[in-house]
């Protein structure tokens, strides 16, 4: 949806927030940093929070009643703002010209009065922004407070909004707000994997789900609540392939022997002989191994692992709020596509999102939430932070499956290497390795580009050759 902006000549796009932006731009009207849902312009650099871009351009505050303010693209004279008593040095302000009198764009967005969903008693703002210790979230802040007159309770704004219960995409079933976290079993956020340290959370009671106030409820990851369960939603688990022939196998299990599958124009057929020319799979581009169950066509050098074959439809990724579709090819007049989560160049098969031009790889679209790696002894878990974090396994920066145990981090791009690959002319298979664990003085060569390697990081090994190699060196900058 498009939309044209009173103080921008382009128009303006409403657009979800993206993991894979790797600095967070800032609001053009508030200046604070975009983490939700926001109007971008696609020919330059202009960003609006979605509520900022809705503000109206004229407004009746109750703290200047004698007449409307103006909404104005910068404070001329850089003036104080009424309400916190800050100079408006950028950003969107309303002002009154005949007065002299400013009010920051979002200072003139805050309530007099709220009713907090989890207290008995309406909230007040306090009209001065002043440092203390939210008894919602637990984070010490100088900022606008909403104070109870009856109870001692102070909170911000986003926290006397809470809902009682959200749905977050990044969990099945929806999260309940609670005061009792010290009575829950984990107190690690899921969502962020870090330490809870608050006695008020949103919980979910049937998977002992715990996330933060902040991480449940962040703009652009928040869903509608349904009745039903999304867990059976059959649309999500619709096969991409129809049988066209049935085999019984051992202990009378039904097998397909031929399928339609809507990647290729011919039948294809379950084939159990091994291939001599090294071919790949056609939908993740990975080599087909002797010991893989593969379908292949009798007519032309097509060949799909099982597992591709049995892939879904549509699918839900942990890492984007929307429903994704598969497709055998990237809508895109360039072959090929950037894979938004591991951040490669790929080909073949992508789970696609029309509405934000969302791709995930076939290895990417298999991540689960929670993961048990080799290369770690703790199970790790996907963070949902919204900032990039380095990699323990190869110091890259971007979204990353982290260990509430010890500071241990596996990037996207390491978690989704495959675990065994051929190189070149090689028949021997090289296998994804761990750690060197040799003398620590021993310096570490690359056997493919010479170069020294860090004994820490993940690489490829060959026992039968003696052979070490980088990762990129083994695949490809772009494999």
């Amino acid at each position: 949806m498009e939309v044209q902006h009173f103080f921008h000549d382009h128009p303006l796009t409403l657009t979800p927030y993206r993991t894979y932006d790797r600095i967070n731009p800032r609001c053009c009207g508030c200046g604070e940093v975009i983490l939700g849902i926001s109007y971008r312009c696609r020919r330059c650099r202009f960003f609006l929070h979605k509520t900022c871009g809705q503000q109206p351009r004229e407004l009746q505050h109750p703290l200047h009643p004698q007449h409307p303010l103006l909404l104005l693209r910068e404070c001329p004279n850089h003036d104080r703002c009424y309400f916190c008593n800050e100079f408006i040095l950028s950003g969107f302000a309303y002002s009154c010209s005949h007065c002299k009198f400013n009010l920051h764009l979002i200072c003139a967005s805050y309530p007099f009065t709220v009713k907090a969903e989890f207290h008995d008693h309406p909230l007040n703002l306090l009209r001065k922004s002043l440092s203390f210790t939210c008894d919602a979230c637990g984070v010490k802040d100088k900022d606008v407070s909403y104070l109870c007159l009856t109870c001692p309770l102070m909170v911000h704004l986003k926290c006397a909004t809470l809902p009682l219960t959200v749905k977050h995409t990044g969990h099945h079933h929806a999260l309940n707000l609670t005061d009792s976290s010290h009575q829950l079993d984990h107190r690690i956020c899921h969502l962020c994997v870090t330490k809870v340290e608050t006695d008020r959370v949103y919980y979910c009671s049937k998977c002992n789900f715990v996330a933060h106030l902040d991480c449940a409820t962040r703009e652009g990851y928040t869903e509608e609540i349904k009745n039903e369960d999304p867990e059976l939603d059959e649309s999500i688990d619709s096969l991409a392939y129809v049988v066209s022939k049935i085999k019984i196998g051992g202990n009378n299990i039904e097998i397909a022997e031929e399928i339609k599958h809507l990647s290729h124009v011919h039948d294809l057929k379950l084939t159990e002989d091994q291939l001599l020319n090294n071919e790949k799979c056609d939908g993740c581009m990975h080599p087909i191994f002797p010991d893989s169950s593969f379908y292949s066509c009798a007519q032309c050098r097509f060949f799909l692992h099982k597992t591709c074959v049995e892939l879904p439809r549509k699918k839900q990724h942990p890492l984007h709020p929307h429903l994704l579709t598969l497709l055998t090819k990237a809508p895109y007049v360039l072959s090929g596509f950037i894979c938004n989560v591991c951040g490669r160049t790929c080909d073949g098969f992508t789970y696609h999102c029309e509405k934000c031009e969302f791709d995930a790889d076939v290895q990417c679209s298999l991540i689960s939430d929670i993961f048990a790696h080799d290369s770690h002894k703790h199970t790790i878990y996907l963070s949902r932070a919204p900032y990039m974090e380095k990699c323990t396994c190869c110091d890259y920066e971007g979204k990353v499956f982290r260990c509430a145990d010890c500071e241990f981090n596996l990037d996207l791009r390491c978690a989704t290497l495959p675990l065994t690959m051929r190189y070149r002319h090689f028949e021997e298979p090289f296998k994804l390795c761990y750690k060197d664990e040799g003398d620590s003085n021993y310096e570490y060569y690359c056997d493919v580009c010479e170069e020294k390697r860090n004994p820490k990081h993940l690489f490829y090994y060959c026992a039968a050759l003696c052979f070490s190699a980088h990762p990129k060196c083994v695949l490809g900058e772009s494999p």
